[in-house]
């Protein structure tokens, strides 16, 4: 498909790539980029680069190929589907379960599910390996992740999440005893130098803030735990865990960012996603959608809750 534009009206040299994400074309920006990449996007019929300074009368003309079927497999994996309509899903994930396919973990995933279950019905800007997929939570995370069935859905809920308007709330457990009520980390995080598998706050990382309040505190047996709510303006990979684990209170159960302690037994952090809301992409309703504590996350709770209550 040929999308052409005529540039008109412009009083000053405006860039390629901008001028063309202010007009109705349904292209994100790192669609935009990686069409001009590909030579897919010209001006007057001559490939151009991102930077090029438009002028009125330029005749612009955007190849859109036509999403390619996705080479995964379907599988029939169990979702917990929240929220469902002709646009969109979102899904209660598990932990364990991968969100999408990848080197050494092609089946087995949450797209491989959402391939069966919705079929045709995805959007395709994500790419074969990760359609529908807006955002993600790592592997041991549980909770709330919205699945995109259309481009045009796809685009608006990827441009809230860029616009920060999108609200994450999720419920942790740390070690130790947080002493301030409420607080927020703004820590910049970016590819840890010491081992390229982990992320770390660095000076050279992108900007992250984390804001966090306490729900409950817990004295036991077994030590000291903070129960937490923490909201997130940005979504660098890892950045609750990170930025927890830096000011000295990681996520129970994480293997990666704490010293590897499991006195609970549990495979993965008690990190969950519990909830999201944001603006519904197409008809504009204003969701809010909530997820339950898994049930093993509730069990450790309660145990602390009990031992408390024997101690006092």
């Amino acid at each position: 498909m040929i999308k052409e534009l005529i540039v008109e009206k412009i009083t000053e040299k405006a860039r390629l790539d901008a001028y063309i994400a202010k007009q109705d074309v349904n292209l994100s920006r790192n669609m935009i980029q990686k069409l001009l990449e590909e030579g897919k996007i010209t001006v007057n019929d001559t490939e151009q680069k991102a930077s090029y300074k438009l002028q009125n009368g330029d005749k612009i003309k955007i190849q859109i190929d036509e999403p390619k079927e996705a080479k995964i497999k379907a599988q029939d994996i169990p979702l917990d589907i929240i929220y469902e309509d002709k646009d969109i899903l979102v899904v209660n994930k598990p932990k364990g379960l991968v969100v999408h396919p990848a080197n050494g973990n092609w089946e087995g995933t949450l797209v491989n599910g959402i391939m069966a279950y919705c079929k045709d019905s995805l959007s395709g800007i994500g790419g074969e390996l990760r359609p529908g997929i807006v955002h993600r939570l790592d592997k041991d995370t549980s909770g709330l992740l919205i699945v995109a069935k259309n481009d045009n859905a796809h685009i608006k809920i990827s441009k809230q999440i860029k616009d920060r308007k999108v609200k994450k709330t999720y419920i942790a457990l740390v070690r130790g005893i947080i002493s301030e009520n409420e607080a927020t980390i703004n820590m910049p995080i970016g590819r840890s130098t010491k081992d390229r598998k982990k992320m770390a706050v660095t000076k050279n990382g992108k900007e992250a803030i984390t804001h966090y309040k306490v729900l409950e505190r817990y004295t036991t047996q077994k030590g000291s735990y903070t129960l937490l709510e923490v909201k997130i303006e940005t979504g660098r990979t890892h950045q609750i865990r990170v930025h927890l684990s830096e000011i000295g209170h990681p996520v129970v159960g994480d293997m990666t960012y704490s010293n590897g302690k499991n006195e609970f037994g549990i495979e993965g952090q008690l990190l969950h996603a519990k909830k999201l809301e944001f603006i519904h992409p197409v008809t504009g309703e204003k969701l809010s959608l909530e997820a339950p504590l898994p049930d093993y996350f509730e069990k450790v709770l309660m145990f602390f809750r009990t031992e408390q209550k024997n101690i006092n």
